[in-house]
């Protein structure tokens, strides 16, 4: 690991297509190795700055803008990780939807959004790579490193700020596939608790219910129900961090293969006795709006082939109930 030279102040004018966004999300894509938690730092310090005054996070940029950008030292990892013909090949076959303003993409799991400080590339920087003409790929929105599915990304900052206003509005539909610990009731089909988010000593990042937290509201439907799990539909009414997750753990019901969620007794059943070695969580469908040609637009993301293992040896043991 080395240090990367101390940066020079950097003043970006914002041009006609990054006006409009806030500008935490700008310097997060700016700044992608930065941590996020070292980007609010540097807006509620003052050191960044727009036309000369002080900011907060949500802050909408104007064209003309001139943003100040502090001096920043990184840690990177010495070796340049290239694509692989193998990965090249992954990512180009997860591909589920692409036109000139969106690139919607069945993320593998283990597969970090970000590669930030200690990891040298993630999706979006491999992604990148595989389609170095794009002058702007972005996150619409983010999966967890060890959830697999649908995830979108813009080519042009004026579509992003479009699927950002249609989150906005909760008119994208998500769907997620999930597998969990138990039998799940068919009568709870909706859980509406507030989540709020907390950080541990250690400096590992927990959600937990808290009347003080965000609304958050998941409705869930039974797919079919095993010996020992049950096989959900989760659809996301509000986006919260970890929010099925944690949604499932309040129902005593966690996500199989949760380590952040899920006590180590239930890792360790699932593990031995029906070797899943991956969180039971599936970005499975979404539903929205195509921002320029206003068509719907619906896109399912196949089961990977650890996902589908894991449905296959629950499905082995003898089969309880099933959802009409």
């Amino acid at each position: 690991m080395t240090n990367l030279p101390l940066q020079e102040v950097q003043i970006i004018i914002i041009d006609e297509d990054r006006a409009g966004q806030r500008i935490d999300n700008f310097l997060f894509s700016r700044l992608n190795r930065v941590p996020k938690s070292h980007v609010y730092r540097l807006i509620r310090t003052g050191q960044v700055r727009v036309n000369g005054k002080r900011i907060k996070a949500k802050y909408h940029l104007l064209a003309d803008d001139k943003v100040r950008i502090p001096p920043i030292r990184l840690k990177v990892d010495d070796k340049k990780v290239d694509l692989d013909e193998r990965t090249t090949k992954t990512l180009e076959e997860a591909i589920l939807f692409e036109d000139d303003d969106l690139l919607i993409i069945n993320k593998p799991e283990g597969m970090a959004v970000h590669g930030g400080s200690n990891i040298n590339k993630g999706l979006i920087d491999s992604l990148k790579t595989l389609r170095p003409t794009v002058k702007s790929l972005e996150l619409a929105h983010r999966l967890d490193k060890p959830t697999s599915g649908c995830l979108i990304l813009t080519k042009k900052i004026s579509v992003l700020r479009k699927i950002h206003q249609q989150m906005r509005d909760h008119s994208i539909k998500k769907c997620y596939h999930v597998l969990v610990d138990g039998r799940w009731p068919k009568s709870l089909n909706k859980i509406d608790v507030p989540l709020k988010k907390n950080t541990l000593r250690s400096g590992e990042r927990i959600v937990r219910v808290d009347n003080s937290g965000k609304m958050a509201l998941t409705t869930f439907n039974v797919i079919a129900t095993y010996q020992d799990a049950t096989f959900i539909e989760a659809r996301l009414k509000t986006g919260r961090t970890h929010q099925i997750r944690v949604h499932c753990q309040y129902a005593k019901h966690p996500v199989i293969g949760d380590h952040k969620y899920m006590n180590s007794e239930g890792q360790k059943k699932f593990k031995t006795q029906y070797a899943i070695n991956r969180l039971g969580l599936h970005a499975y469908s979404l539903e929205f709006i195509h921002p320029n040609t206003n068509e719907l637009l619906s896109v399912t993301a196949p089961y990977p082939a650890s996902f589908q293992s894991a449905l296959n040896n629950l499905r082995d043991f003898p089969k309880i109930t099933a959802a009409n």
